[in-house]
């Protein structure tokens, strides 16, 4: 019973991870719209300053994260953008996903899986 609550505890805090990491990887998706805008225009600096703001909020909730993984761990979710960065890539730009954006990302997911497995 106590090996169960741990581990959906552990599960818990991979989620609270990945949405951190999502929040990091969303900064890009508001970089690219203020870097489609004219240099210091309002628009522009508005961006920008969403994405200072996002990033900030980002640096705020890692750094209370990391508090609860070991640091490599912490690190090799944070690998996980990669997969962020592509469905962000594909649903505000409309990008598309080829075999190497695939294979890649699956990679890193299993590498993910395995290193987060350490600590079960």
């Amino acid at each position: 019973m106590k090996q169960t609550k741990k581990k959906f505890e552990f599960f818990l805090q991979i989620i609270a991870i990945q949405a951190i990491v999502a929040i990091y990887s969303f900064s890009t998706v508001v970089a690219k719209f203020a870097s489609r805008q004219t240099f210091l225009s309002w628009q522009f600096l508005l961006l920008y300053a969403v994405e200072i703001g996002i990033l900030g909020i980002y640096a705020i909730l890692w750094q209370q994260m990391i508090k609860c993984f070991p640091i490599s761990v912490a690190y090799a979710n944070r690998a996980i953008g990669l997969l962020w960065t592509l469905l962000f890539a594909t649903v505000f730009f409309q990008e598309k996903i080829n075999l190497q954006n695939a294979i890649g990302v699956i990679i890193v997911i299993i590498g993910t899986m395995i290193v987060n497995s350490e600590d079960e």
